[in-house]
């Protein structure tokens, strides 16, 4: 995990709350919604996520062994809220990228300075 675990169960319990209300309308963030591949239960997980062609690109800022993201793998879908919209996504997949590529600049160093190199892609799903 890139972030400690102290810090997750923090923002969990505490940001999340917070930035789970602002993100779907802020650049540069927006909430997944999930849900629980054991449980069933319906998930909402701010992320820091990207426009990239015909996809998003979230970073794993905990990287890729988190629930939420076992969720998104397991399930092969989840939706995002994102400026006001909601769009369906397909076909996750994580990778690693050191350089942190095709990221604006400043997220580029912030993620850099935290040590997040994993990342999840996901495809705009062409149903609906």
């Amino acid at each position: 995990m890139v972030m400690s675990k102290r810090m997750a169960r923090f923002n969990r319990a505490v940001t999340n709350r917070t930035l789970g209300r602002l993100a779907p309308r802020l650049p540069g963030f927006g909430v997944i919604r999930h849900r629980g591949r054991k449980s069933g239960r319906d998930y909402r997980t701010p992320v820091i996520v990207f426009q990239r062609g015909e996809g998003f690109v979230v970073a794993l800022t905990y990287g890729s062994h988190t629930d939420w993201t076992r969720n998104v793998l397991a399930a092969g879908d989840c939706e995002l809220e994102v400026r006001g919209q909601v769009v369906r996504l397909v076909e996750p997949r994580v990778y690693v990228d050191e350089t942190r590529s095709g990221l604006p600049f400043p997220v580029r160093s912030i993620l850099t300075l935290f040590g997040v190199s994993e990342f999840l892609t996901l495809k705009r799903s062409t149903d609906r």
